[in-house]
Order: structure tokens, then sequence, then C-alpha cells
């Protein structure tokens, strides 16, 4: 398979410097070129180029989900919102944000398809957000964030999964004093707190919370203590919650902590530690090359093996990979069963995930790094692509089906003499195959002009128009109409 490398322009390198969320500026990134919509002027992604090669299609026809966020707080050249993009790279769905977006995905809630992104205050660990929950018409059904004692919107941008009994894991930083004698603080010294809850979606009634002081203590973390650090002002975050997942069919649940460099399996029940895999209280023996450090990511697959994007920087203690793992839970032993390197000498210093397709191909988001990636399940990479500057949470590739509320939209031009040029866009919509022009004296009294192919997210047509009205309808592949939108009177 052809590698495929792609720029996604317009944004600058991020200089907001999240600990453990986001990597080092870039001052030196190009700013290139953005699309310039003649229906939708409002919106101004960067444009993809393909130099070459393409995604995988033995998946489907899998769109791509990013949400990019590399922007400094002085410059207006940055772009940030979510996208979705086609398999020529082209946006389908633009959702310009004056706020950060994270975690950009399809899930499933209640038995249908949805949209999910954590949005909110993205100043880690002090985050402050709820999750957004979206129907496949871009409706929003719900908004979800912490409960109990805990504030709704104290939720923390890492984690927004929804499980199959319509909950979802969630995490929080909750400031908390604590002893801080042994990594060189007062004793009566403030830490982020890592909070673990699964919410219920319908309620927002927590079903279950883990507190990570109640297991993990201070002395553990890998985070360097500095001067300064450890205040009520600015407490230190010593454990960084990462992500949570099911494990063991269910019974206990999987979490990562990107400052102690461990994983650690709970009972969902009971919420006691079961095991620590990896940093300074591992209860396994950690095989050749199967240490990870400032991971994220961590999840059980269907063989049993156990994945995760090891960062292994901030600081660089070797080589960013996607890493999956046997770990033998009698034994008591964790050996590397397959690595997923980077093509190139790249580090990401924070964020990125790990992601399995059906068909057993992993994606890769190499997140403060601008990638991603598609190897197969035995670690050989399909495709590569690159986008220009700043960082991307996680990144994915799902099926989606969408059809937008809102209608499509379609202006008019004359760029010359007798020529009346009509463009057509439907944000979001991912059924359109055509587009149909229509035009006559009045709306009961059309005619066809022509009917062409959707040629990306704007498509245009020329016509000579029958009449002053002008209807556009969007065709799905079969021809069936979807919806249609009106054309305003010509402008002379």
């Amino acid at each position: 398979m052809s590698k495929m490398r792609t720029v996604l322009a317009g944004l600058a390198a991020s200089a907001l410097l999240l600990t453990g969320c986001t990597g080092e500026a870039d001052d030196d990134i190009e700013v290139a070129e953005r699309w310039d919509f003649h229906t939708r002027p409002d919106l101004g992604p960067p444009k993809v180029d393909i130099d070459s090669g393409e995604f995988p299609d033995d998946n489907g026809n899998l769109e791509t989900f990013l949400a990019p966020k590399g922007q400094t707080k002085t410059d207006d050249k940055s772009w940030v919102g979510g996208l979705i993009l086609d398999a020529a790279g082209d946006p389908i769905w633009v959702r310009e944000n004056s706020g950060t977006l994270w975690d950009l995905r399809v899930q499933e809630y209640q038995g249908e398809p949805v949209l999910t992104w954590w949005e909110g205050l993205a100043e880690t660990p002090h985050t402050a957000g709820e999750v957004v929950i979206l129907d496949d018409s871009y409706q929003e059904i719900a908004r979800v964030g912490m409960g109990g004692e805990l504030p709704k919107d104290s939720s923390d941008l890492h984690e927004t999964t929804i499980t199959d009994d319509d909950t979802m894991f969630l995490l929080s930083y909750v400031k908390t004093q604590t002893d801080l004698s042994e990594v060189g603080g007062d004793a009566d010294g403030w830490v982020w707190e890592g909070v673990v809850q699964e919410v219920d979606i319908a309620t927002g009634e927590p079903l279950f919370e883990w507190r990570s002081l109640d297991d993990v203590p201070v002395e553990q973390s890998e985070a360097e203590f500095k001067d300064g650090e450890g205040t009520e002002d600015e407490p230190y975050d010593y454990i960084h919650l990462n992500s949570v997942s099911e494990d063991d069919d269910g019974s206990s649940l999987l979490v990562s902590a990107r400052n102690t460099h461990a994983v650690y399996q709970l009972d969902r029940k009971t919420a006691d530690l079961n095991w620590v895999l990896g940093g300074k209280a591992s209860d396994f023996e950690m095989g050749e090359r199967a240490t990870f450090a400032w991971q994220h990511d961590a999840q059980r697959r269907s063989d049993g093996t156990l994945t995760l994007f090891d960062n292994h920087a901030a600081p660089r203690l070797g080589d960013t990979r996607g890493l999956r793992l046997d770990v033998d839970e009698e034994d008591k032993r964790a050996e590397v069963v397959t690595e997923y390197p980077a093509p190139d000498d790249r580090s990401s210093g924070s964020q990125g995930n790990f992601q399995e397709l059906d068909n057993g191909n992993v994606v890769l988001g190499w997140g403060s790094q601008p990638f991603v990636s598609e190897y197969t399940k035995d670690g050989k990479l399909l495709t590569d692509m690159t986008f220009t500057g700043g960082s991307n949470y996680r990144a994915y590739r799902f099926d989606w089906h969408a059809q937008p509320t809102a209608p499509p939209t379609a202006t008019e031009s004359e760029p010359q003499a007798g020529v009346t040029r009509i463009h057509m866009s439907w944000n979001g919509a991912t059924e359109v195959a055509s587009w149909r022009v229509l035009s006559g004296d009045d709306e009961d009294h059309l005619s066809e002009n022509t009917e062409v192919e959707r040629t990306g997210f704007e498509t245009a047509a020329d016509i000579t128009p029958h009449g002053s009205k002008i209807v556009v309808e969007a065709l799905d592949a079969d021809g069936r109409h979807l919806a249609s939108t009106r054309v305003g009177p010509r402008s002379g």
C-alpha cells in the first residue's frame, strides 16, 4: 500500500503548553492555505493536500475524525474545531469552535450512532467542561458531566467513552491536601487528585467512583516536583489520569495514568485496586521493551492483549510507538507482542491514541505531533498522514452516516457574461452523491438544468436558467431526493 502525506494547513503551533496534553511550540510552523467556500464563507477549515496514496479501503468507506487545536493565544491565523474528512481528504463536516474541542468520535448511545466530543476550558489539569452528544442529524441530545459531589462541568477532557449500558466514563482532577514530604514538598501540600467516575448518561448519577490517593501515593509519581508546586494555587500534578476502559468482560476497569507510567486495574463493583502494570509499583515483571512511559489510551482487546499509545517522551525516554502487550496475570509478566513504530524520528510529548479497526488494522493518532497512521495488526505501516502545526488529542477512522436538519446552502454568481454559476454544499451530509439544479419562473413550474456529481464539500455547476427561480436538490447514490434549497434571484 502506498504512503499518503497530507498537509492540513492554517494551523499555527500550539503555545498553550498544557502539562501532559500539548507538545512544545514550534515557531517555524508553516501557515498555509485554507478553504474558501462560496456557500459557507463563515467556514475556513485548513486545506488538505494528498500527495500520494490513500487509506486502505478493506474496512469500507471510513471517514477520518480530527479536532485540531494548535493555536497560540495571540495568533489569529490559527484554526480550532472539528473535522470529518472523506477519502479524498476533503471536509464533510466542519465545526469552527470558539473554544477547544477534544476527542471527536463516533459512539453508540441508546442503540443509535452518535457524535461526541468534550468541550470546555482546557487548561489541564484544571479543566472544566462537559461531553456533548449529537445524533446523526447533528442535533444535541445530551451533555454529560461529573456527578455526585463534583460539579457537572468539572469533567476532564481526557475521557468520553460511552459503554454498552449507556453510561460514560469520565475523569476529573480535584485539588486535595496531602503529605508531599516524600517528594520534596510540605507535609500539608496540595496535589491534583485523579477521580474516575462512571456516570449514567440519562440521570447524571455516578455509578462508580475511584480517587487516586486511596491507592496511589504521591511518591509513585514520575513527574518532576518543581519549585513553587504543591501549593493550593499550584497543586502538584502527580498522577494525571488520561483514559478509562472496560476490562475482564466488564467486571473491571483499566485506568491509564501518565505521570506514574502505570495502568491500574480496578474492580468495577468495589473500586478496589486489583493490580498495577508499569511504574514504580508494578505488580508485573516487564519483558524486553515492554516498559512504557507517559502513555495514553490503555485498552484490552478481544484477543486478550493490552494496547496503549506509548509516548515515551516529555522528557523523551525512548521512541514514541503504539504498543501491544501480552499481560500474564498468573505469572505476573508483561511481554511485547507487537510494536507500531513511528515512520520517522517523531516523538510525541503528549496526547495520542490507539484505535483497533474491525479488520484488525491499527490507527494511531500521534497527539502533540500532527500525524495519523494506519498499520496492519502485525505492525506494517500502511498509511501516514501529516497535518501542519498544532496538535490533535485523538484521531479516529469511523463509518459515519448523517443528514443534517439544516438545509443545504446554495449561492449564485456570474463569473462571465451569460454564465450563471451555482455553488452547492451541505455541511455534515454524508450521503450526497450528486446535485440537481432546476429553474423556472416560479417554484411550481421548474425544469431541470443539470445534474452534477458531488465533487467535495462544495460543488459548482454552470447553467443557463429557464427563469428567475433556481432550486438545487441533493440526491443520494440511487438518485433519491434528500433535501433541497432555494437559490436567491440572479444578481444580474
